[in-house]
């Protein structure tokens, strides 16, 4: 089946009992046994819910993977990948990520002896072989949060598994309607379900999807065992979310390059990242790894005084963290989703904006960001 019939239809067959074509919220914490240890697959719902593993085989199928784990949480699904490694272990990870990421990693796990290199998205695309003596997780983005780097993940696979490292791809800004990085080589895919895969800012969830059954497994055993485990109602939003991943996903990225061609012509725009550009450093990797070039936008401005004032002057576009919803969201990712990797060498810049294009009309989205640049 294609794509857009896997999203409806995978793992969501008619309810046996009742034939409800919609999946039920099975709003349990517990199942009856039929003896001691006797059950029908469920026997407590930390464990095992019926409305979470509906989800996680749809998923797992977008992600082209046969085992899929959904979490609370993008960073409750992280934190359960750091668990497959030890105090002393090393981490490579690409040095533009989520500022949630980078916080875990230098406030959580390096104090604990976790030892971590950030290396630029043209190191790892061109040079992370000569960084892997010991790495045990190489942990890439692309396109990257909030540069819209990209990394060549096959390339960047093939290197890190020469070095017995595993390879984590955060595939949250582009979705499996876009990227499938398990099929570019990758061990371990990883979402923030918040964002694109749930679809309306109504819900908080993660996932991870691997076709590695001895890392399932193990996956499995930390999802019950540490407990960041989404609730039903929440799986059943996501899963509701994801029927219109590709409907969604289209309009995005035709929003997203209609208004990255204005900013590129805009007089108080200084530089445009997105990688549907054809003079965007990383067009020839994303043309050739993704399907199409997604809905996130980021420019500079003069200074960060104006981005300030940009920000603070629409109307259409909400001031708000988050992104990947169906409204417009804009913001400072130096103050807000970044503030975290303010110390590093690689800290954000305050005239940065971040774009996440919603599915609005085009014109009015491309109206408001003129009004507020006409400063």
């Amino acid at each position: 089946m294609e794509f857009e019939t896997r999203a409806i239809h995978v793992g969501q067959e008619p309810d046996p009992a009742t034939g409800a074509l919609t999946t039920p919220i099975y709003q349990t914490s517990t199942y009856a046994q039929e003896a001691v240890g006797v059950h029908k697959g469920y026997d407590y719902a930390r464990v095992a819910n019926p409305t979470r593993t509906a989800l996680q085989e749809c998923i797992a199928s977008l992600e082209s993977s046969t085992h899929g784990h959904a979490f609370s949480s993008g960073l409750g699904a992280a934190t359960t990948l750091m668990h497959l490694i030890a105090p002393g272990d090393h981490v490579v990870a690409v040095n533009d990520v989520y500022g949630g990421i980078y916080r875990m990693f230098t406030q959580v796990y390096e104090p604990k002896g976790y030892r971590f290199t950030f290396l630029s998205p043209e190191e790892i695309s061109s040079s992370l072989a000569d960084h892997l003596d010991g790495t045990r997780i190489v942990w890439l983005e692309s396109p990257t949060n909030p540069w819209l780097n990209l990394v060549d993940i096959r390339a960047a696979a093939d290197a890190a598994h020469d070095a017995g490292a595993l390879v984590v791809v955060d595939n949250t800004f582009a979705t499996p309607y876009l990227q499938r990085p398990i099929e570019l080589g990758a061990d371990l895919v990883l979402h923030s379900t918040t964002k694109y895969l749930g679809g309306h800012s109504d819900v908080v969830g993660g996932f991870v999807a691997t076709n590695d059954d001895a890392l399932s497994e193990r996956l499995a055993f930390l999802q019950k065992s540490l407990g960041a485990v989404p609730g039903p109602f929440d799986c059943w939003l996501v899963l509701r979310g994801v029927k219109t991943l590709a409907v969604r996903m289209l309009r995005h990225c035709d929003n997203a390059a209609a208004i990255a061609a204005v900013l590129e012509r805009h007089a108080r725009v200084e530089r445009v990242l997105y990688p549907g550009l054809p003079g965007h450093p990383g067009h020839a990797i994303a043309a050739r790894q993704m399907r199409n070039f997604g809905g996130m936008v980021s420019f500079l401005v003069g200074t960060e005084e104006e981005a300030t004032a940009v920000v603070g002057r629409t109307r259409v576009w909400k001031l708000a963290e988050s992104l990947g919803g169906v409204e417009s969201l804009i913001e400072l990712p130096a103050r807000m989703t970044h503030a975290s990797t303010a110390e590093a060498s690689f800290a954000v810049p305050g005239n940065m904006i971040r774009l996440s294009v919603g599915i609005e009309a085009a014109e009015d989205l491309i109206d408001d960001l003129e009004i507020a640049l006409a400063l």
